[in-house]
């Protein structure tokens, strides 16, 4: 593919942006279907076929190492080919990490079936760089609302995805699936589609053509698309939200085990996941904008803060089904605060030469910290239970806010104040 040129002037790259976005946005309300399958079912089906529940994290693990091995790969192959051809390569290859999902179950194979999950982790990978796809055009000004957008239209997949659980099953029993995996029917449509979305409709190449502009404007007036490099604070913002991501891991996926511990139905432990994925998404928007207004650091520490209150929540509630319920809220909305002023932060903090890379290491870090807390999870979930689990995993939240007098003393004013 030739690289994209663009003589756009500054009006058709808002044009442009807006339906970049927009694409972006329906291509995760697909790709949010396949998340909230994979994580309403991964613990249940790890434990089933593996036959111990200290077992049950190593899904999610595998989702999260999957993740990891693919985000600097895709990010490089996307900085050389463009956005398109990397969000494709990821979800086609989580496609068949789904139909080994099936093959794993089927003949029992707990081995192959956490490399399947590793495959479903390259979509997750593309589902991550939407979102930073949807910065490469945008300005400060716009930039925590742009992002913020395409995360909060993943709610709409994401919620819907644990809920056709009931329906997936059902109809995987009538084509004679193995159990718990007639769900992932509804991933291999909503990948499919995502993946004929992209390479029909994200034309122009957003990231290339943001290149081109860059590269044809020696004037400065893309400045606010290239961006000023700030390491220290490019730093600290992988740090945060590797860690806000690390939190909401290792509680997300041992709230399935522990519930049905409690007597919840799948259908209730799909209700559970489903409210905390809206808490992830819905209000990923008010996040951005707040970002923009407020300054990206505030937004982070706010995250900080209800990501605290959850795990108090989650300790003090541990015996109640509601309490636990409310507690993912609170958990995956501080998730959503900190991660879309984070990626916000890191993408404003990177010059256009050295973004790309820096988004791929925030992704692939992220992705090995959740992977790490989820193995860890299942370990003390057995050892100390589910409270002491929302107590040691607190560590996260007290490492992101020792860390941010640094940010903030490297930080321009911009960060700073509204922008």
């Amino acid at each position: 593919m030739a690289p994209e040129t663009s003589t756009h002037p500054q009006d058709d790259l808002r044009r442009l942006q807006r339906r970049t976005v927009a694409v972006l946005s329906l291509g995760q309300i697909l790709g949010g279907v396949a998340f909230g399958a994979t994580i309403s079912l991964g613990a249940v089906l790890a434990a089933e076929i593996s036959g111990d529940e200290a077992f049950s994290g190593l899904a999610t693990a595998a989702v999260t190492l999957g993740t990891a091995a693919f985000a600097a790969p895709l990010a490089a192959f996307a900085r050389r080919r463009g956005r398109r051809p990397a969000l494709t390569t990821g979800m086609a290859v989580a496609l068949a990490g789904v139909a080994l999902v099936v093959v794993g179950a089927a003949a029992s194979l707990f081995p192959l079936l956490l490399f399947a999950f590793a495959l479903i982790g390259a979509g997750q990978a593309s589902n991550l760089q939407s979102r930073f796809a949807a910065t490469d055009l945008a300005t400060a000004a716009s930039r925590g609302r742009d992002l913020s957008i395409v995360v909060w239209a993943t709610t709409i997949g994401a919620v819907l995805g644990p809920n056709l659980v009931g329906p997936g099953e059902a109809l995987g029993a009538l084509m004679g699936m193995p159990a718990l995996t007639g769900p992932y029917l509804f991933t291999v449509a909503g990948q499919g589609l995502a993946i004929l979305l992209y390479l029909i409709a994200l034309r122009p190449d957003p990231l290339l053509t943001a290149q081109a502009a860059v590269a044809a404007d020696r004037s400065g007036a893309t400045r606010p698309i290239a961006g000023t490099d700030r390491p220290r604070v490019a730093r600290y913002a992988i740090v945060v939200v590797a860690a806000a991501h690390g939190v909401m891991v290792s509680v997300m996926a041992m709230t399935p085990v522990h519930l049905l511990h409690h007597g919840a139905t799948l259908t209730i432990i799909g209700v559970t996941i489903s409210l905390h994925i809206a808490g992830m998404y819905a209000l990923a928007p008010v996040f951005g904008i707040l970002a923009d207004r407020w300054g990206r650091m505030p937004t982070i520490l706010l995250g900080q803060a209800l990501l605290a209150a959850s795990l108090v929540l989650a300790f003090l509630g541990q015996d109640s089904t509601v309490a636990v319920t409310f507690a993912l809220v609170l958990l995956g909305l501080g998730w959503s605060a900190a991660t879309v002023a984070g990626a916000a932060l890191l993408t404003e903090a990177s010059d256009e030469a050295r973004r790309t890379r820096r988004q791929g290491l925030s992704d692939t870090v992220m992705s090995l910290v959740g992977a790490g807390g989820a193995i860890a999870a299942g370990v003390i979930l057995g050892w100390i239970g589910y409270g002491g689990l929302a107590l040691v995993v607190g560590m996260g939240v007290l490492v992101a806010v020792a860390l941010a007098p640094t940010a903030r003393s490297s930080a321009p004013q911009s960060e700073a104040t509204p922008t």
